[in-house]
């Protein structure tokens, strides 16, 4: 492993589709201690080579990097993107030797460096070693976002790429300061941080707290921009809203408005444990509960009956035994007295006639529930707002996407309480679909 120049070096990955904001983010973080400043795919994008001829301009004795993702015409993009400013130039590793040859002449030609990207590269030790035959002179681990959301991190291969090459690592995706540091002990050169400075309230706090953490090669406990592994789902989902669930489904798994929370200010994030009973009859519902593990939510396909099939008593053994909540397709009764026990619930009506405990229907199949399939096991997030199904195969990245959408969400309000609207943080007209 080599070094990149006397101590590792912290980049800024401005993955933006705003220049404006960009530069923005870009001049905060210099003011904390970053040292390069990275154009990234987005916003060379949505921007073009423009976005780094202004960080150039902006910032002429800071490294800029141009994250062009080059597959090939290695020659000519690294040329153009050369001659913008750039002082570094992406290629992906997935790229042919021979658009690695050409890259390399040309940043040789027009003074520029030249990286290997190794995102979605299956043997990464390998291409790493190629990349110093190639002439390369960087090689980057960089998980991707998407990768990201599953639990992958470059950290996991980090030491082994690392030992592998006599070339200075990059090292990209989903790094904070709990990572920094011991990406930087496992042999990173140049640590690449994205979202961790770009969501930040105070990204120049945050710059220093990364900077620290490079130079002590220690990590440094943070609560914000972590991913989530699969044990600890419930855990970010309970950061989430419904309405930052659903966006990260794609606007998916709502169950529809009929579905109304009974209760104001309870968040309830649980398996489900499904029941399907018949109008009025109320025997599979109370049995549930037996079934029911601490945590979990009981959700019943009723068909919309407006027999109640659940009361204050059930309600009372449910809080008793731990369970989270309740969500009925149907229609439940004592409200007040369920208030006041504490124990949340989600139904379609509130009525005061209840039915008989016949013994029909079933617990653990799919069912329906405001308009949904839902299976036993899936996960229930339920708020004021309503309830979202999340299918359980899927929770551990819809939870990260949620947390994402949460922290993006707070960097937006922080930005129009410095001054700005909504619409012009976003530029909405810039980017309003054309239509003819």
């Amino acid at each position: 492993m080599a070094q990149a120049e006397d101590r590792p070096a912290l980049q800024i990955a401005l993955d933006e589709v705003n220049l404006e904001r960009a530069l923005g983010y870009a001049r905060e973080a210099v003011a904390g201690g970053v040292d390069w400043i990275e154009a990234g795919t987005p916003l060379i994008k949505a921007e073009g080579l423009e976005a780094v001829r202004v960080l150039k301009r902006e910032f002429p004795d800071k490294t800029v990097v141009a994250d062009m993702k080059t597959m090939h015409t290695g020659a000519f993009e690294v040329e153009i993107a050369a001659k913008a400013g750039a002082d570094v130039v992406g290629v992906l590793g997935a790229a042919s030797d021979e658009t690695f040859e050409e890259a390399v002449k040309a940043a040789r030609k027009y003074g520029a460096r030249v990286y290997m990207d190794l995102i979605s590269v299956p043997d990464k030790v390998a291409r790493a070693r190629d990349a110093a035959r190639l002439g390369c002179d960087y090689v980057c681990l960089h998980m991707g976002i998407d990768d990201q959301m599953t639990g992958a991190s470059p950290l996991d291969v980090l030491k082994e790429v690392s030992d592998a090459v006599d070339l200075p690592v990059m090292t990209a995706g989903g790094i904070t300061t709990e990572t920094a540091g011991p990406a930087v002990a496992a042999g990173a050169s140049v640590v690449v941080v994205g979202g961790a400075l770009t969501k930040a309230q105070d990204i120049q706090a945050e710059a220093r707290k990364l900077r620290q953490a490079i130079d002590t090669q220690q990590a440094i406990a943070s609560d914000r921009f972590r991913r989530y592994g699969s044990e600890a789902v419930r855990e970010a989902f309970l950061q989430c809203s419904t309405s930052n669930v659903s966006d990260a489904m794609h606007r998916k798994g709502a169950m529809d408005a009929g579905i109304q929370a009974r209760q104001s200010g309870a968040r309830v994030v649980g398996r489900a444990v499904t029941v399907f009973t018949a109008d009025g009859d109320w025997a599979k519902t109370v049995e549930a509960i037996d079934v029911a593990g601490e945590g979990d939510v009981i959700v019943i396909d009723q068909r919309g009956g407006q027999t109640a099939i659940w009361g204050e008593l059930a309600s009372e053994s449910c809080k008793l035994k731990g369970v989270a909540g309740l969500v009925a397709d149907g229609a439940v009764r004592d409200i007040d007295d369920i208030r006041a026990v504490g124990f949340p619930v989600w139904s379609r009506w509130v009525v005061p006639n209840a039915g008989e405990p016949k013994g029909h229907g079933q617990i653990g199949l799919e069912i329906r529930c405001g308009g949904q399939t839902v299976r036993a096991g899936d996960w229930i997030v339920a708020d004021d707002m309503g309830v979202v199904v999340v299918p359980q195969d899927e929770a551990q990245e819809v939870a990260n996407r949620a947390l994402e959408v949460l922290e993006k969400e707070n960097r937006l309000r922080e930005e129009i309480r410095r001054g700005k609207t909504l619409s012009s943080v976003l530029e909405l007209r810039k980017w309003e679909q054309v239509v003819g």
